[in-house]
């Protein structure tokens, strides 16, 4: 039966706590957000506490990652099976109790079943967040806003985490990077008990797809550890080599065996829609630039410039509010009026214009003159393309898959950081070594000639990363201007990027929902 607007305007007019949801559910983005970088700025501290070995610290932030990376699509599919408002309740639970379990850890091993845990519940917790709003917010001007508000927590909560990372670390302790989700999750899960209402009809009853589940996960975990041994053990490693040959593998069997069974983790549908392909390819490339600036900043402006952990946090708020600006301001504003990749094309073209100045960065380049105005249009470019990228993100979807497609997202942004830090990583080392190899004399000096040459050695590091994001950031524009074609919400070219009954729907109720 053709849907009209009057049917489809009908689920938002009855949802009337749609917005009080979307502060529970964003309370809950920006704790997942946070707890990627805020664990970083607190291990050097965790490390001598606990007694973790150099070789071994690394796992605090691999065993969260592995986690996380390798159960989204599991979480995903558990949430349109389970229900969103239940899924999302338990992962918000469960990482309670998995961050309060780090904080009270005594030794290496708790410490790290804690991370584990915690990434197994983020990946419950993430895609049920961003199906929720996929499915509650149908009204297109009001999409606009909650996903504008959702992509600006999403670009922006990583920097937050450094700020508030530095400030619990150097005036309370380490132990409070992991105590300060349990109030965010605490809260976020009555408050979304209490409010949430979930559409009836749009649960994936479907039995589990087993096979599906493990070697997705197998292949994802292989996956995320081979860049992340990339990073530390060198690419030629034996192991890392054997990760990649293992991921590809099991990823491949994986595509076969979701073909061919009758409920797939992951229907293909969803996967190779042209317009969803686009945005997971590229938002994983805008990931890869984003993960390594990251990264060599928050070096850069410690161990270069000298800045203190709180002082290096807030030297990020440009980037904060530029995505915030981009992603409300911008974003939300013209989604309506043009089509997605006329936002994120050009979102992230501004983005990469400000990785572009990042790449004259010198040891005593100023921050007001070359790290602030390249910072707010990384911001401004990266929140102007999130906000449209996250709302496309089940374009077309049927309810039932929204959870699993919202999980897409989740992995891509997931496996674009683990490339993202060992790729760029390796190539700032390489340059590095490198510049120290030519300037070998310099060092032999000593004293303050050596530490200069040791700190222009760093910053030619970074250097060269990032031009490699630069070109990064282009390709990601390049694939978003191409693969992705539909029209503005409730335009004809909207019509065009679909299929039946899944196409009308789009024109009257768009479904859309790291």
């Amino acid at each position: 039966m053709p849907k009209t607007a009057a049917t489809a305007a009908a689920p938002a007019a009855a949802d009337a706590n749609r917005w009080k949801a979307l502060v529970f559910i964003a309370l809950a983005q920006l704790m997942v957000v946070l707890d990627a970088t805020i664990v970083n700025i607190a291990l050097p501290s965790a490390q001598t506490d606990l007694g973790i070995s150099d070789g071994n610290r690394q796992w605090v932030i691999t065993a969260y990652a592995l986690a996380f990376g390798g159960l989204l699509l599991f979480g995903g599919r558990i949430a349109d099976k389970w229900g969103r408002k239940n899924a999302f309740t338990v992962g918000l639970i469960g990482f309670a109790l998995a961050s309060a379990l780090g904080g009270a850890a005594n030794g290496q091993a708790m410490m790290l079943g804690a991370r584990a845990l915690q990434g197994a519940f983020g990946a419950l917790l993430a895609p049920a967040a961003l199906s929720l709003l996929a499915v509650m917010f149908t009204d297109a001007k009001e999409r606009a806003k909650a996903f504008g508000i959702y992509g600006a927590i999403a670009g922006g909560g990583g920097a937050v985490g450094l700020i508030l990372g530095g400030f619990l670390t150097e005036y309370l302790n380490w132990r409070w990077t992991f105590f300060v989700n349990i109030p965010f999750a605490v809260v976020a899960a009555a408050g979304a008990w209490l409010v949430i209402r979930e559409p009836a009809g749009g649960r994936n009853r479907a039995p589990l797809d087993v096979p599906g589940v493990i070697l997705s996960t197998l292949g994802l975990v292989a996956l995320v550890y081979g860049f992340t041994r990339a990073e530390s053990a060198g690419w030629s490693d034996a192991v890392t080599v054997a990760m990649f040959i293992a991921s590809a593998a099991l990823l491949a069997a994986f595509v076969f065996v979701e073909s061919r069974v009758k409920s797939p983790l992951l229907p293909l549908r969803v996967l190779l829609e042209r317009n969803r392909g686009g945005v997971y390819l590229s938002l994983g490339l805008a990931v890869i630039a984003m993960f390594g600036l990251f990264l060599f900043l928050t070096y850069y402006l410690q161990v270069v410039k000298g800045f203190s952990p709180v002082k290096t946090g807030f030297a990020f708020l440009p980037m904060i509010a530029g995505m915030i600006t981009g992603s409300t301001q911008i974003g939300a504003r013209l989604m309506t009026r043009v089509a997605p990749r006329l936002l994120m094309g050009p979102g992230f073209l501004v983005a990469a214009t400000g990785m572009l100045l990042l790449t004259q960065l010198e040891v005593g380049s100023s921050y007001p003159a070359l790290i602030l105005p390249a910072q707010l249009l990384l911001g401004l470019g990266m929140g102007t393309a999130f906000m449209p990228a996250m709302s496309m993100a089940t374009h077309g979807v049927d309810p039932a898959d929204a959870g699993v497609a919202s999980a897409m997202v989740n992995t891509s942004q997931q496996v674009g950081g683990a490339i993202g830090t060992a790729l760029l990583n390796t190539i700032a080392a390489s340059a590095t070594t490198a510049y120290l190899t030519d300037h070998a004399a310099g060092l032999a000096a000593g004293g303050p000639a050596a530490k200069l040459v040791q700190a222009q050695a760093m910053v030619e590091g970074y250097s060269t990363a990032i031009w490699w994001a630069v070109g990064i950031l282009v390709a990601s524009a390049a694939v978003a201007l191409t693969l992705i074609t539909t029209g503005r919400p409730g335009s004809a070219g909207a019509v065009a990027s679909g299929g039946g009954e899944a196409a009308e729907a789009e024109v009257m109720v768009p479904v859309i929902a790291h």
